[in-house]
């Protein structure tokens, strides 16, 4: 039995490589090569089978064509032998298919003791990565031959959780936390420092708010990285649901990446928070242009205006109402929108929602603060008081 299990395994492992070398992405993960040794078995076992039976059903025809009106010929109508063995040998292919696929499923459905743990959140339409301490981000982020374990729910609809080249393809369905693993073989190292100096250069050039991942081929800190994809249709911007996979080689280096993420370090507030609008996916639903209405209302001019509420009631987009939004969006619901948008609370910090406003405050043409904005309206009147009780004086003098 041992020896029968070495050679199955050889053979798969084989017909994995074949596969690898005529139409699958790289092998990126521990059980990439089992998976694709069972495609390519089931694949060639199938052809084995409909290759001969299309022959046939092209030759018996045209050799045993009669024309209408012609002598029967045989009546031949069973053939004990033939029966038993089209019954037997294809059961026995399928019981070899459904063992090889049930040891695949059992090993990537338990995940291993100790396995890291990142929370995702699949939303409409993007990936939210929580590393825990505040470290949330898009990408993907671990650490090579580290098991890791991916606790998914989903914000709204049925997402699919797909990284390709680690042969790893997950449903998140609503209401549900959704539980998958995979142990990285492959880094994605971080390109050399004139190359990525040179994709800053182009960024810079083009103009372009987000990065362009598919041009420069690395992440905005210059990482290679794997892609990961939604593959459930989730709506209008399922096409756009994409993601990327960093793997580290060190334990080192991935703390350091989370320690550059964790905090805003020495940014400006409005800069880190133009970079959090980019990375939480507001831009997703969220236009920083004045004509181009997304899911969302756009941010443009929308600090220091009043805004019409689904219920009647009229608001200042000011900090409170900014705050309020981004904790608990449901709360007030702008006219002419649906509450799609998910909260956001436990997932920013203080900080972060500063940063957020102070962005939105460059992207208004009334960017100072609420309070500073009624003083300056306060101060007004009282002038403009000042003046109408002096003209009386005025008056009288000349």
């Amino acid at each position: 039995m041992a020896m029968f299990d070495g050679l199955f395994l050889r053979g798969s492992h084989l017909l994995a490589d074949t596969a690898h070398h005529l139409w699958f992405p790289e092998q990126a993960s521990t059980y990439a090569a089992e998976s694709d040794g069972t495609y390519s078995m089931i694949l060639w076992i199938s052809l084995a089978f409909f290759i001969p039976l299309a022959i046939l059903m092209v030759y018996f025809p045209i050799k045993y064509y009669q024309r209408k009106g012609g002598k029967a010929t045989s009546r031949v109508t069973h053939h004990n032998v033939l029966e038993v063995t089209w019954t037997i040998v294809p059961c026995i292919f399928l019981v070899i298919m459904f063992v090889r696929g049930s040891w695949g499923y059992l090993d990537m459905a338990t995940p291993p003791e100790g396995a890291k743990q990142v929370d995702l959140t699949a939303f409409k339409w993007g990936w939210s990565m929580n590393y825990g301490k505040g470290a949330i981000h898009p990408e993907l982020h671990v650490v090579l031959n580290q098991p890791t374990k991916v606790v998914m729910r989903s914000t709204d609809v049925l997402h699919s959780f797909f990284i390709p080249a680690f042969r790893l393809k997950q449903d998140v369905v609503p209401g549900r936390y959704i539980t998958a693993w995979f142990q990285a073989t492959t880094p994605t190292p971080k390109v050399s420092q004139e190359e990525y100096e040179a994709a800053l250069a182009a960024h810079e050039e083009s103009g372009d708010e987000v990065w362009d991942y598919d041009r420069y081929q690395m992440t905005p800190d210059g990482y290679r990285y794997f892609d990961l994809f939604c593959a459930e249709y989730c709506g209008r911007d399922h096409s756009a649901m994409q993601s990327y996979v960093v793997v580290h080689e060190t334990q080192e280096s991935w703390d350091e990446w989370i320690r550059k993420i964790s905090s805003r370090g020495e940014t400006p507030l409005a800069e880190y928070g133009e970079k959090l609008y980019q990375l939480r996916n507001c831009i997703g639903c969220h236009s920083n242009e004045p004509n181009n209405i997304l899911v969302g209302p756009t941010f443009h001019n929308l600090y220091g205006y009043e805004r019409q509420m689904a219920d009647g009631e009229t608001v200042l987009a000011d900090e409170q109402y900014i705050r309020e939004s981004i904790l608990d969006p449901k709360a007030k619901v702008v006219m002419g929108f649906q509450p799609q948008m998910p909260s956001f609370k436990g997932q920013l910090s203080d900080d972060d929602i500063a940063s957020l406003i102070a962005y939105m405050k460059t992207l208004s043409d009334r960017g100072e603060t609420a309070s500073e904005a009624a003083l300056d309206d306060d101060a007004a009147a009282a002038d403009d008081a000042d003046a109408a009780a002096a003209q009386p004086v005025e008056a009288i003098a000349n």
